[in-house]
C-alpha cells in the first residue's frame, strides 16, 4: 500500500460512496490491513415474512466488512465467491458485529472469514469470501 494512504482513509473514502452500507447504518469499529470490524442496528423494516430478519441483512453486513477489510490495501478487489452460515436467527433491536479477518493475501485472490455477533456475543453467522485482486487503486 502507498505509505501515504492508510487503511483507514480507504475505508472512509468507501463508505462516502457507499449507499447501501450507510442505509444499513453501518459504523466502523475498527480497520487494519487485512481487517476490518463493523456494526448496526436491526431496525423493523429489516424483518422477513416470519418475523425474524431477512438473511440478506446478516449477509450484507458480511459482504461490506468484507469489501473494507479486502479493499483497504488500496487495491481494488471484487467477490469471486461467498458463502454464509446462518447459526440463529436475527432480531429487531439486535446491534450486530461482524468482523473480518483476513486467511490469505495473494497477488490474484485474497481469502476471508467473516463472524457476526449479537450484542449478547452469540455468533449468529459466519461468512466466508474470496476476493479478487484488479490492478486497480481507489484512492
Amino acid at each position: 500500500m502507498e505509505k501515504n494512504i492508510s487503511a483507514r482513509q480507504v475505508v472512509n473514502h468507501m463508505m462516502e460512496n457507499d449507499l447501501f452500507s450507510q442505509w444499513l447504518g453501518i459504523e466502523i469499529i475498527d480497520i487494519k490491513e487485512g481487517y476490518s470490524k463493523i456494526k448496526m442496528t436491526v431496525r423493523k423494516e429489516m424483518v422477513n415474512g416470519f418475523g425474524i430478519v431477512h438473511g440478506g441483512i446478516a449477509f450484507s453486513l458480511a459482504d461490506s466488512a468484507f469489501a473494507f477489510a479486502c479493499n483497504n490495501r488500496n487495491v481494488l478487489s471484487v467477490a469471486l465467491d461467498t458463502s454464509i452460515n446462518f447459526i440463529k436467527p436475527v432480531h429487531i433491536n439486535d446491534i450486530l458485529i461482524a468482523e473480518a479477518e483476513e486467511q490469505h493475501n495473494g497477488s490474484a485472490t485474497g481469502l476471508y472469514r467473516i463472524t457476526i455477533q449479537n450484542q449478547k456475543n452469540h455468533t449468529v453467522a459466519v461468512f466466508k469470501g474470496l476476493c479478487y485482486r484488479t490492478d486497480r487503486k481507489l484512492v
